[in-house]
């Protein structure tokens, strides 16, 4: 069972869009796929419930209740968890004996990329991180490549002590299939694959693990 926690401190940060589009991804690759939302604004699991008519569902938990773990049905192969907005490194701590990855979302300003240097910093400061019993990756969400900022941002993002494994375009797509309870996976036009090639990396990444 591969079990891949989602987290940042800066709100904003598209946790939630990671985490919802990874889970309909292993749910489409024929996973039994559970995405616990830990964060009480509850985003995820409202995707999951508009999903559940679709043929590859995706089953929700309640996160933010402390038995969580043991609500997880036997014969569940993928687990994604959806941290709570504004975690403390001292807060990942908690999950961290129940997860293989740690996936951290950056976005491409300068506010969000020293918000999040603080955050990764106190990861990197862990000790079943340290002692490279979770691994731990960036993400560079919402990306506008053309532009200098998102750029320079990358280029910032390779000095962080945890590698950049996924570099994701900004698209309206995602905030569209949210509402439906879709992903970028769950379609197969030609502008739309250019999209789920973004995430090649980090599934490869993942397959690693």
């Amino acid at each position: 069972m591969l079990k891949i926690l989602v987290a940042n401190s800066k709100g904003g940060c598209g946790k939630s869009t990671i985490a919802t589009n990874l889970a309909a991804h292993f749910a489409q690759d024929g996973k039994n796929t559970v995405l616990v939302d830990a964060d009480r604004q509850g985003s995820s699991h409202s995707w999951c419930e508009k999903r559940a008519g679709h043929t590859t569902p995706v089953l929700p938990l309640a996160g933010t209740r402390s038995d969580w773990r043991s609500h997880v049905p036997q014969g569940a192969q993928r687990i994604v968890v959806d941290a709570p907005a504004a975690i403390r490194p001292v807060d990942v701590d908690a999950f961290l004996d129940d997860i293989d990855a740690l996936l951290i979302p950056v976005l491409p300003s300068r506010i969000d990329l020293e918000a999040s240097r603080h955050f990764i910093d106190g990861i990197a400061t862990l000790l079943r991180i340290k002692r490279g019993k979770v691994a731990v990756g960036i993400v560079a969400n919402r990306l506008k490549p053309w532009t200098t900022a998102s750029q320079l941002t990358i280029e910032e993002m390779k000095s962080f002590p945890f590698p950049l494994v996924a570099q994701i375009r900004d698209s309206q797509a995602y905030v569209l299939m949210a509402g439906l309870g879709k992903s970028i996976f769950d379609y197969s036009s030609e502008t739309v694959r250019s999209h789920q090639d973004d995430w090649n990396k980090l599934l490869r990444w993942l397959k690693k693990l």
